[in-house]
């Protein structure tokens, strides 16, 4: 009687032993599926969140945007995508070396310096939306109408004589930055005016080896040698040049501002000189 308990025990215990390994196994085949699923919804979440993703501008909405501080484009995003994820950079190119990198989803940026910066990054290209325009104009502290009236008229005097397309010609030739030609510095003398820029705002202003250059800086050079002034050329970050203005440390700004109505609140600004709009920059 034991042998026959002890034989059917023997039994009950291979069959459970049998239908474990069977459970086992199944299970592992189940969670491998799940990691399978898991592994590619994960992947399709990151191709979703990536720049290729932005074909129109509601596309823009909850990605992550770089932006130069302080500009239009810094503006526009905050206005019309208050749920992206900003991020505002010293430069377009600092915003552009983070989209390149997978930080960033796009940058918007000013037209012709986001043509310069794709010139210079072959994995780069523009999607242009025309987000919005704006016009570029030169400030000057409140309530200073000498100097106004002066820049104002020294503009309509390049518009007349033909200086100012040949400015044009030179920083924004139609083959791209390769073409440029920078004009043969105009010299100026006298007491020193001092011109507040950003450097890196190609054709506008930027360095070339150690000196600032740029359709803005030669406008400028012009304005100095109408007033009989000696140009100084103060360089600096963009969102500290009203600052500088408004305390005297430059007397007028050129850099390729909109004249926006929120700055006219604090500076004069001078007679549109550029019309320009806002584009967007991606990963191809």
């Amino acid at each position: 009687m034991k042998k026959v308990v002890s034989l059917a025990l023997a039994a009950a215990m291979m069959l459970s032993m049998a239908a474990c390994g069977g459970s086992s196994t199944t299970s592992e085949a189940e969670t491998s599926s799940a990691a399978s699923t898991t592994s590619a919804s994960s992947a399709a979440g990151s191709e979703a969140a990536s720049g290729s993703a932005i074909t129109t501008a509601e596309d823009l909405a909850d990605k992550r945007i770089g932006v130069q501080a302080g500009t239009t484009g810094e503006i526009y995003v905050q206005e019309n995508f208050p749920d992206a994820e900003l991020g505002s950079y010293k430069s377009g190119m600092d915003a552009a070396l983070d989209l390149k990198n997978g930080k960033l989803d796009a940058v918007v940026l000013d037209e012709l310096p986001a043509q310069s910066i794709v010139a210079q990054n072959d994995d780069l290209m523009i999607l242009d939306l025309d987000l919005a325009t704006e016009e570029y104009a030169i400030a000057v502290k409140k309530g200073n109408t000498e100097l106004l009236d002066s820049i104002n008229a020294t503009i309509k005097r390049m518009q007349e004589d033909g200086t100012y397309e040949s400015l044009v010609n030179a920083f924004m030739p139609a083959e791209g930055d390769d073409a440029i030609v920078i004009p043969e510095k105009v010299a100026t003398e006298g007491e020193v005016i001092k011109m507040g820029t950003n450097a890196a705002f190609k054709p506008f202003e930027y360095a070339e080896g150690t000196e600032v250059v740029g359709f803005d800086i030669s406008m400028s050079e012009q304005i100095a040698l109408d007033m009989g002034r000696q140009l100084q050329v103060e360089d600096m970050a963009f969102d500290s040049l009203l600052s500088a203005l408004d305390t005297g440390v430059v007397d007028f700004v050129a850099a390729g501002m909109t004249a926006t109505e929120e700055r006219r609140q604090s500076v004069d600004f001078s007679d549109p000189y550029y019309s320009s709009k806002q584009v967007v920059i991606l990963k191809k």
